[in-house]
């Protein structure tokens, strides 16, 4: 096949030429065309559609943002009684961005402060930061507040905040049930990944301002002010349309009896020691005292600093909460904690006896008693507090058993009370002992002193309490807790927070048992019948915490009346001897008090007797 070409006639190439020429004009028309478009697009978005936002911008710069920071929630005792509440401050801010250095001098002078300290905090604020208002000092005087106003025209960037500042309205101490409050540190405010807080915030730092503190400090809010080129407040901006409300903290209601909470601060003293009573039928602390303690009011406000230096230099450590942080061998008190391995391990029996003749001889040394009392059942055995019938009971029992019956009473485990820094104790187990004395290196002879409450054991006087009230009701063990209901007025929110309960799964009759004992050991011919009662019938047990560097720690435990348990308490008398000489008769004393409807006063009467070993 063929193909014949043949070029175009002369005319027709005429036409293409004239066609390409003619759509060289048009593309370049269409160019010209569009930049013009796209510069008067721009045109408008500068003139028309930007301006608002400019505007916007422009009117930012005439607003200042002030963050305000809520009143923390108040505290209040079971009855109502106001407890913790707020009053408030003036507090001295700087704008970094806007103070003159040069003013620098006049205001460390005017608020005792010194200028290298200040110059400090101003150099720490960077970024967006130097523009927001720094709380320099709180609690400064009205004198320091009327000498801004007269001269704030001249000390521009310098101004005044309103916030509150805790006040305690009852005569007790409470120092670590409420805890105080300070300014947040620099960790603290490193750890804030959700970004609440900022220099100079007010946090919780111990006890229930800690533990409940986003319910106590609430939202903070937003308030935008029309500012002058100096920077002085005209007024609301927007008529406070665009303010953000703060939201007032949380109220704490507490179990607190505040009565009973003050008898019992009086009646420790000056003594080293701790005093905690708890309702067994809900877990509900009706008192908690911790000696050495503090004075609460020197972490409000400012101008304390001596007394704050003395607080955390003292070297019988008043911050310490010897209620939940210590961590003593509990005595003689631990023997109904035996007596319910030895049932639950099926090695006795609530009637079993045991051979008590005076001392018992283990490999090649032998461990004393206080007497001789022949064969013995359990109840008999608590009543005189016969050390034979526990050792040979830890033995039998072995550490197995020893342990897992412990955790049953939630000895080595932290209660869940609602404070921060609980310890769990000590509570030996096979692979502790392995670890310390090595894999199988150690002997049977270490569950003598352990059956006697001795040896390395380690426990809180919260971890007791809980103990006595769940022997009280028959094996049912509540979580202890301070925190009855939070609620806000504000914005009617309340909440009653739920705490754990639970049975421990032992015979009704063990528990009938162990308190038969326990109130023979007051009742009968016991370690404390020193403390007994004609207005009720109190139960319990003594206990004596040896120490080889002074004089014993003095335990007692125990609850009232017998037959309807209100009230379970425990006493721990550091270095103040045995347990029926020190612990028993304030614990009768705190019991009764309450029981009497804050009436009774018995403690006199109570602490003479004789003094009995346990």
């Amino acid at each position: 096949m063929y193909f014949i070409y043949s070029s175009p006639e002369p005319n027709q190439h005429k036409r293409y030429i004239k066609l390409s020429e003619l759509a060289k004009k048009y593309t370049v028309v269409i160019i010209v065309l569009a930049v013009f478009i796209s510069l008067g697009i721009r045109l408008y978005d500068l003139q028309i559609k930007s301006q608002s936002e400019y505007g916007m911008k422009s009117e930012k710069n005439s607003i200042r943002k002030i963050i305000e920071s809520p009143p923390r929630g108040l505290m209040y005792d079971r009855n109502g009684v106001l407890l913790v509440d707020n009053e408030p401050s003036y507090v001295l801010t700087i704008i970094p961005k806007k103070f003159d250095r040069n003013n620098l001098p006049e205001i460390a002078s005017l608020i005792e402060e010194s200028p290298e300290d200040i110059s400090a905090m101003l150099d720490e604020q960077t970024g967006t930061n130097r523009f927001n208002p720094l709380r320099i000092k709180r609690d400064i005087s009205f004198k320091v507040v009327s000498f801004i106003e007269e001269n704030r025209d001249r000390l521009i960037g310098v101004d005044y905040q309103v916030e509150s500042m805790r006040k305690y309205r009852s005569s007790i101490r409470g120092s670590h049930i409420f805890g105080y409050t300070r300014e947040i540190s620099q960790t603290q405010l490193s750890r804030d990944t959700g970004g609440y807080y900022q220099q100079g915030d007010v946090v919780g730092q111990t006890a229930l301002e800690k533990f409940y503190e986003v319910k106590l400090r609430g939202n903070k809010g937003v308030k935008l002010a029309s500012v002058d080129v100096n920077g002085k407040i005209l007024g609301p901006y927007n008529e406070e349309k665009n303010d953000i409300k703060a939201i007032n903290g949380a109220d704490l209601h507490l179990t607190i009896d505040v009565e009973l909470q003050g008898y019992a601060e009086r009646l420790l003293g000056g003594r080293r020691g701790a005093i905690v009573a708890v309702d067994p039928r809900n877990g509900e602390v009706l008192c908690l005292v911790s000696k050495p303690d503090f004075d609460l009011s020197i972490f409000s406000g400012a101008g304390k600093d001596k007394e704050l230096t003395q607080v955390f230099n003292d070297p019988n450590n008043p911050l310490f909460n010897r209620v939940i942080q210590t961590r003593y061998p509990p005595g003689s008190t631990w023997k109904m904690m035996m007596g319910a391995a030895g049932v639950g391990s099926g090695k006795i029996t609530t009637t079993s006896t045991i051979a008590c003749g005076g001392s018992y001889t283990f490999g090649n040394r032998t461990f004393g008693d206080h007497g001789a009392y022949g064969n013995i059942s359990l109840a008999r055995a608590l009543e005189v507090s016969a050390n034979v019938y526990f050792y040979k009971l830890g033995v039998m029992v072995g550490i197995d058993d020893y342990n897992k019956f412990g955790k049953e009473f939630g000895f080595g485990l932290k209660t869940g009370i609602d404070l921060p820094n609980e310890t769990k104790g000590l509570l030996p187990s096979r692979e502790y002992f392995d670890k310390v004395y090595g894999e199988g290196k150690w002997g049977q002879g270490l569950l003598v002193s352990l059956g006697i409450g001795q040896g390395e054991l380690g426990v809180s006087p919260i971890q007791l309490v809980c103990y006595t009230a769940a022997i009280a009701m028959d094996g049912m063990y509540h979580q202890p807790h301070l925190v009855r209901k939070i609620k806000n007025p504000t914005n009617n929110f309340e909440e009653t927070p739920d705490y754990y309960k639970r049975q421990i799964n032992l015979p009704k009759s063990l528990f009938e048992t162990l308190r038969r004992g326990m109130y023979l050991v007051v009742n009968g011919g016991g370690t404390a019948k020193n403390i007994r009662s004609s207005q009720y019938v109190l139960a319990g047990k003594t206990g004596t915490a040896q120490t080889t560097k002074a004089n014993n720690h003095s335990w007692f435990v125990g609850f009232a009346p017998y037959n309807d348990p209100q009230i379970a308490v425990c006493v721990l008398g550091e270095n103040q001897g045995w347990g029926n000489e020190f612990a028993a008769p304030l614990a009768a004393a705190i019991m009764i008090r309450y029981l009497s409807n804050n009436s009774s006063d018995v403690y006199e009467e109570m602490k003479s007797g004789e003094v009995v070993q346990d």
